[in-house]
């Protein structure tokens, strides 16, 4: 598969989950003409790049359903619940079409078929079901030319300069750039003006490469993402820029547009100085110009088409600036990362080198690097971040179809859609994000009947929430439910032998039980949940990213669930301390404040597992101890007080060197099912420091407290 049509499938995805998205707004919203211009625009989008980049049937398939759309722009269908079911159908159906392209079975194909085949019906009594063909089973050729401008859509009406410059080599990728522009001719009324100066000589032509490019004046409705969605397949292979020139049309404004000279000053083809010079002069300025060898009549032309243009639509000016976007594999910010990370190592070297030999002039040149190095790093983690808000879109359909399926009323509401992530942590939230959903879905929320009988308003919500505090993220997942049952926990948990009959702990500790293998309180088992199966992977998938998870519920009106994540996985700032002989690092995150006991006063905490600061008692931690050290303590010890599940514990020490930047390294298979073991670093001398996994720790410490 050439670079084109990989760069299609890459387009397209992402064109399917806006599709998705905006069909689930327009199910609650039916009468919104902006959502219906999005679907028709993201269904013509993909039908006429299919059809450029090879993908015929993906073209012919899209074709119909787009033409039920367009019958509901024009008011001749009306958005239905069966319409909404259909188009989502088609949308999975041609996501199947893009991953198993040139592979499809008949089974495939019958679904495909079943799905026009119900559009048709859907369509039929309207002008527009002409325009389908009698046999939908077969990919033919590409689907005929748009018939006329599309209708207007809401929004404001504005006038844009697109300049489309191909490369010459864009013919031999199959592309044809007159499809383009008659795209871009349906979007309103425009002006086409062709720049042919770069043809060559006859003798000299290589009829397979393209010499020209085009400058359209379009005056539309659809705004400018309307515009760049007609080149999104061709981007990368053109040089492509979007000015707005004018906006907010009004008929009766008298306003005069800006004259031939100020246009081509505009157009960077010449100063604002050399254009007050030639005015001097008792000629017409396109005349002066051309005589001056300050433009060429192609521009002169041009430039007279666009004022002629601007005239006609009477609008006023306004400059635009266009933000310019450019795709990077994921894999190659990934290589970023660690190469900015073998830089965090090596400046940690340079410093220590610089203190050791105490030269101003080195310990100069070491701070500047590390100020640059920390930018660096700061920059490189930040293009990996992205809006939590792409993640949350995914699972509207999840809540739609799983509450259809289960005869129940949901809607899911979200916040802190902006709240931003790394790549790779947004990654691996998929899958216990489905199963906490799917939860409350089950599990949590009642049937309309049920929730009416309990003063409920008959539709449940299911909330999203993210939000930053410090360097982690919040994700919380809220319905307003029948919440957790403890009684039916509990006793589950005693017949499980998790608990002990006479065992009373607090709910924060029996809610923790859920995670446990294999415990589900259902009493019967469905296609959704039952079987003791997912609550253990959430929480296994959580402790894997470094996060924590945490369940609050009251008895009749809901349940949150708290996912506390870090901002990114790749370098953090930790704590380096020492025990022994050995050096650790505390994720910072966690750290809370540092203090110092002496011999007696840290035997004492020893011996109570507790500690008193500051008129408040926590639990102690000795790490000496859990990890069996057997050197001499030192004469003061140091503690490090540190937040789990929100409790303070103190965890004794024997010296805090400072703060440093942390570039995680995994740790080799025969490490990683050490418990309390997160990582590895390297030290500036080369030295290896091992990252503290703080919940595990402290949980191990409770386990063994117990005699467990």
């Amino acid at each position: 598969m050439d670079t084109h049509q990989t760069a299609y499938i890459e387009e397209a995805r992402e064109i399917l989950t806006e599709l998705e998205t905006s069909l689930l707004e327009l199910e609650e919203r039916p009468d919104d003409m902006e959502l219906i211009g999005r679907v028709f625009r993201a269904l013509h989008t993909i039908k006429g790049s299919g059809a450029m980049f090879g993908f015929d049937e993906i073209a012919t398939f899209t074709h119909h359903v787009e033409t039920a759309f367009d019958l509901v722009r024009s008011g001749e269908l009306t958005v239905s619940s069966d319409l909404i079911n259909l188009t989502l159908a088609a949308r999975d159906e041609i996501r199947k079409m893009l991953e198993d392209h040139g592979n499809r079975s008949e089974e495939d194909q019958q679904t495909a078929d079943e799905i026009l085949i119900n559009i048709k019906h859907l369509t039929q009594g309207t002008k527009g079901e002409k325009a389908a063909p009698e046999n939908t089973s077969k990919s033919g050729s590409p689907p005929p030319k748009p018939r006329a401008p599309l209708p207007e859509v809401k929004g404001k009406l504005a006038t844009f300069r697109v300049s489309f410059k191909p490369t010459p080599e864009i013919l031999l990728t199959g592309t044809n750039p007159i499809l383009l522009l008659q795209e871009l001719a349906e979007l309103g009324e425009c002006t086409i003006i062709i720049g042919n100066e770069a043809i060559p000589p006859l003798t000299e032509i290589n009829p397979e490469l393209c010499y020209v490019y085009w400058e359209v004046i379009l005056t539309t409705r659809s705004g400018e993402n309307a515009i760049k969605d007609v080149f999104i397949f061709v981007e990368d292979c053109s040089e492509i820029r979007i000015d707005l020139i004018d906006e907010d049309l009004d008929p009766d404004d008298d306003t005069q547009h800006k004259k031939l000279g100020e246009i081509l000053v505009d157009r960077n083809v010449l100063s604002a100085s050399e254009l007050s010079n030639c005015l001097a002069k008792q000629k017409r300025i396109g005349e002066v110009l051309v005589e001056a060898n300050l433009a060429s009549n192609d521009a002169i032309d041009n430039a007279l088409a666009e004022q002629n243009h601007l005239t006609k639509v009477r609008q006023k000016h306004k400059d635009h600036a266009e933000t310019s976007t450019i795709r990077v594999e994921a894999g190659r910010l990934d290589n970023l990362v660690d190469l900015v990370g073998e830089l965090v190592t090596l400046q940690a070297r340079l410093s220590q080198k610089a203190l050791r030999e105490n030269d101003p002039d080195l310990i100069s040149i070491s701070e500047e690097a590390d100020r640059l190095t920390a930018e660096l790093r700061n920059n490189a983690m930040s293009i990996r971040m992205l809006p939590i808000g792409d993640t949350f879109s995914k699972f509207r359909r999840l809540v739609r179809d799983l509450s259809k399926g289960l005869g129940k009323q949901i809607v899911m509401t979200t916040e802190g859609e902006d709240t931003e992530l790394d790549k790779t942590v947004i990654d691996k939230l998929n899958d216990p994000m489905v199963h906490l959903i799917r939860n409350c879905i089950d599990h949590g929320i009642e049937m309309p009947e049920e929730r009416e009988a309990a003063g409920k308003p008959p539709q449940g919500t299911v909330h999203l929430k993210a939000f930053h505090s410090g360097a982690n993220v919040y994700l919380q997942i809220t319905d307003d439910g029948k919440g957790l049952d403890a009684e039916a926990i509990r006793a589950k948990a005693v017949e499980k032998n998790l608990l002990s009959a006479d065992a009373t702990p607090p709910e924060s500790e029996l809610f923790a039980l859920i995670f446990a293998p294999g415990f589900s309180t259902a009493k019967t088992v469905s296609d959704v949940s039952g079987r003791g199966v997912g609550m253990d992977v959430v929480k296994r998938n959580i402790d894997a990213l470094r996060g924590t998870i945490e369940l609050e519920s009251n008895k009749g009106t809901g349940t949150t669930v708290t996912l506390k994540l870090p901002l990114t996985l790749a370098i953090i700032d930790g704590l380096l301390v020492q025990i022994d002989t050995g050096f650790f690092v505390i994720p910072l995150t966690a750290v809370e404040e540092c203090l110092e006991l002496t011999r007696q006063e840290a035997r004492l905490a020893q011996e109570r597992n507790m500690i008193s600061f500051r008129g408040e008692i926590f639990s102690y931690i000795s790490l000496r101890e859990m990890f069996g050290c057997k050197g001499e303590p030192p004469p003061l010890e140091k503690v490090v007080v540190v937040e789990v599940n929100g409790s303070r514990i103190g965890m004794g020490l024997d010296s805090v060197i400072g703060q440093h930047q942390t570039v995680i390294k995994s740790l080799s298979k025969v490490y990683q099912n050490i418990t309390g073991l997160s990582g590895a670093t390297i030290l500036g001398d080369g030295t290896v420091a091992l990252i503290l996994d703080i919940p595990q720790l402290v949980h191990c410490a409770e386990i063994e407290r117990r005699g467990g």
